[in-house]
C-alpha cells in the first residue's frame, strides 16, 4: 500500500509500506476513506521534535472496516468507523474515568501512520466507534475531524470548564483553537475571544462562535484581554499551541481562580513561581478523544455542528507533501487528504 513517511526534517514522501495485517485478535483493518495532517505532525517535520529513521506519519482516520480479530465483537466489516489517536481498551479504570488517552494499555496510532490506505488498529473495541450507516460523502471531513481536533478542542473547553455566561480566552488560531471556539460557544459562552492574525481564520472564527478578535499576543493579548474584562481576565483559557508563549498568555489571560484547558504539548520549561501566584487551575494533557466520540458523532449526524471546515486544503494522498508544505507555510489551516 502507500503511505507517507518522514525521512527527514521537511521530507515527506509517498512510500510503498506493507500492507496491514491482523497481528493481535483484538485488531481490526480497516480502509482509510480520507485522512489529514494535523498541526502537531509540524514539530517532527520541522525538525523539533528529532527524526531518527524513517517513520510512518499520521494519527486522524476515518474509514471501513475491511477485517477483524477473532476478539473483536463491537464492529463489523463493511461499517464506517472513527477511531482516536490512541488506542484504548475502553475498560480500564483509567479509561472509565474518561481518561482513554492515558489508558494502561493504550498504544499510540501514530506509530502505525495513518496517511496511507490501510491501518491496522489494536484495541479495535475499544478505539473504534461506528457510525449508523455509511455517511454522504459531505459529513466525512467532520467525522475526520472528530478523530483528533475537534475532540482536542472539545477537552480543552470541558478542561477549562466552559459553562455558560463565561468568559474564554483562546490561544491559537489553529484547527484545534478553532474549534475550541465552537465546543466552547456549544457549552454556552458568553464571550469568546481568540488571539488570530490571519483573516481567513479570523472569519472561520466568527462562524464557530467567537465575540472578540484580537491580534496581539503575548504580554500585550493578556493586557487587551484584562482591558476587555474590567481588569479581571477571562474566566477561563484555551491554550491550542503548544509553546512557552501561548501558555504563558494562556495563564496569564485568566483572573485568578480561573482555569486554563491546555490541549498543546508544551515545547519548554514554565515558570514555577509566576504558576504559583496566579491561582489558575489547569488541566490538559492529550485528548481523551474517545470520551467524547459518541456525542460528536450524534451532533455532526444531526449537522448540528460542522468541523469540517477546518479543512481548508483538500488534496489526493499522493500529494502529502504539498500537503505538510501549505501547513508549514500557513497557507492552509489543516489538509485533507483525499483516497480514491
Amino acid at each position: 500500500m502507500k503511505g507517507a513517511v518522514l525521512h527527514a526534517p521537511r521530507d515527506v514522501r509517498l512510500d510503498e509500506r506493507p500492507d496491514p495485517t491482523i497481528a493481535e485478535p483484538g485488531d481490526a483493518i480497516i480502509r482509510l476513506t480520507a485522512t489529514c495532517v494535523c498541526g502537531s505532525d509540524l514539530w517532527p517535520y520541522r525538525g523539533i521534535e528529532a527524526v531518527d529513521s524513517p517513520a510512518p506519519m499520521g494519527h486522524e482516520y476515518v474509514g471501513i472496516v475491511e477485517e477483524i480479530g477473532r476478539e473483536v465483537t463491537s464492529i463489523r466489516p463493511g461499517q464506517f468507523v472513527i477511531g482516536s489517536f490512541f488506542a484504548s481498551d475502553n475498560t480500564c479504570e483509567i479509561c472509565r474515568a474518561g481518561y482513554q488517552s492515558s489508558c494502561v494499555h493504550r498504544q499510540p496510532i501514530g506509530a502505525i501512520g495513518t496517511q496511507a490506505e490501510y491501518a491496522r488498529i489494536p484495541l479495535a473495541d475499544g478505539t473504534l466507534v461506528a457510525t449508523a450507516e455509511v455517511p454522504p460523502a459531505d459529513l466525512i471531513p467532520s467525522y475526520l475531524a472528530a478523530s483528533d481536533v475537534l475532540g482536542t478542542g472539545w477537552f480543552g473547553a470541558v478542561a477549562a470548564e466552559v459553562v455558560p455566561g463565561t468568559t474564554v480566552a483562546v490561544i491559537g488560531d489553529g484547527a484545534v483553537g478553532l474549534l475550541g471556539v465552537m465546543a466552547a460557544a456549544h457549552f454556552g459562552a458568553e464571550r469568546i475571544i481568540i488571539s488570530s492574525r490571519h483573516a481567513s481564520r479570523q472569519r472561520l472564527a466568527r462562524e464557530f462562535g467567537a465575540t472578540d478578535v484580537i491580534e496581539e499576543r503575548g504580554d500585550n493579548a493578556v493586557a487587551r484581554i484584562k482591558d476587555m474584562t474590567d481588569g479581571l481576565g477571562a474566566h477561563c483559557g484555551i491554550e491550542a499551541v503548544g509553546t512557552r508563549e501561548s501558555m504563558l498568555q494562556a495563564i496569564g489571560s485568566v483572573r485568578p481562580g480561573g482555569h486554563v484547558g491546555y490541549v498543546g504539548v508544551t515545547h519548554a520549561d514554565l515558570p514555577g513561581k509566576q504558576l504559583f501566584y496566579s491561582h489558575t487551575h489547569l488541566h490538559g494533557g492529550p485528548a481523551p478523544v474517545r470520551r467524547f466520540l459518541p456525542e460528536l458523532i450524534d451532533l455532526i449526524s444531526e449537522r448540528t455542528i460542522d468541523p469540517g471546515k477546518v479543512f481548508d486544503l483538500t488534496i489526493p494522498l499522493d500529494d502529502v507533501a504539498e500537503g505538510y508544505r501549505a501547513m508549514d507555510e500557513r497557507r492552509a489551516v489543516k489538509t485533507l487528504l483525499t483516497l480514491d
